[in-house]
């Protein structure tokens, strides 16, 4: 698995610039009603972005990824979702207290998500000129004329060819890569400082995934963007992201740079999630498949969520929740195996 040099990131200037956080999330918890029970989707999350960074959020189907980036968007369903607790403070306004016609103004202006499946995220029975104006005609007082010719301009920076022939076409005329690239133009129209991009790659071929990835370092080199990238696919981790999120039932588990979680993880479901991916190094190796299933999140459990299927747990494991323990300035890992308290 191929990391790009740290010594690069470290050298971005975007990233170092701004020592404001873009968003700041904090203790955020998101549960579902349902007619079994309240379903504890997220429990407790909390992570920050720079301006100019990526980081990406990874973990297994159902840890609370999604949720969370919808929760951030002010897009959870209510009911049968709500906001529990926390806060999600976007250049220091908390997003959590406000009303909906609020929302709406910073929504596809400030903040803007490029949603799983680009198959259906957009509308059928409109022109993609007409989708992709849309969203600036309804932030801006720009002009209908100076929006088409800013809806061509961003095809063209997505890599979109002949854009003014292709505004007049209907989605079913694009392939699912031209596709995902307009989705990715809609999002960048009004030029936010954050980006949410939710499984961006999942419905495309390898080939066509290193093109958008190529795309989303391309643009944020161009705007300085804050990306936050919602994946399972470690290998997109490895090309793009500065900082990793490790996911597991709900919670982050392991927090660090792309070197520190690539090559010192710590958590034994990070651990997990390394050694079940295929890798050119250890040809002939047999891959490693975590072992049982992820919590039941009606009734979590009260101490650590990895305990059932952790090879190292211990007793407290079973009784509390670990806390964050700070490895670095940069690392930081929730588990008991590294808490100097369990070790008394």
């Amino acid at each position: 698995m191929k990391i790009a040099n740290d010594e690069k990131i470290k050298q971005n200037p975007k990233a170092k610039t701004y020592e404001q956080p873009v968003l700041q999330v904090d203790n955020l918890e998101v549960t579902f009603k349902t007619y079994g029970g309240t379903v504890q989707a997220v429990r407790g999350v909390s992570f920050n972005i720079m301006k100019g960074e990526t980081l990406a959020i990874v973990g297994e189907s159902g840890c609370g990824k999604s949720v969370t980036s919808s929760a951030i968007m002010g897009l959870i369903p209510s009911p049968p979702g709500k906001i529990t607790n926390g806060q999600v403070m976007f250049n220091g306004r908390d997003l959590t207290g406000l009303a909906k016609n609020e929302l709406r103004k910073i929504r596809g202006a400030d903040i803007s998500m490029i949603f799983q499946d680009p198959m259906t995220a957009l509308n059928p029975t409109l022109k993609i000129g007409d989708q992709l104006i849309e969203g600036i005609m309804q932030h801006t007082s720009i002009s209908t004329a100076d929006a088409k010719k800013k809806a061509i301009e961003m095809m063209k920076l997505v890599g979109i060819p002949n854009p003014t022939e292709r505004m007049k076409q209907y989605p079913h005329q694009f392939s699912g890569g031209m596709r995902q690239r307009i989705v990715i133009a809609i999002a960048l129209m009004c030029e936010p400082e954050l980006l949410i991009a939710d499984e961006p790659t999942t419905a495309l071929d390898v080939t066509i995934q290193a093109q958008i990835l190529e795309l989303f370092e391309e643009i944020q080199q161009k705007t300085g963007v804050a990306i936050i990238l919602i994946t399972h696919d470690l290998g997109v981790v490895a090309k793009i992201a500065n900082r990793i999120a490790v996911m597991y039932a709900g919670k982050i588990v392991e927090t660090g740079t792309k070197r520190e979680i690539f090559y010192e993880p710590k958590h034994p479901y990070t651990q997990g999630l390394l050694n079940s991916v295929p890798r050119l190094d250890l040809k002939g190796k047999p891959l490693e498949p975590i072992e049982g299933t992820p919590p039941d999140l009606f009734a979590p459990p009260v101490g650590c969520p990895f305990t059932a299927r952790c090879p190292h747990a211990m007793t407290v494991c079973e009784k509390i929740m670990p806390q964050q323990t700070a490895l670095s300035q940069s690392h930081g890992v929730n588990c008991w195996l590294l808490d100097e308290r369990a070790q008394r």
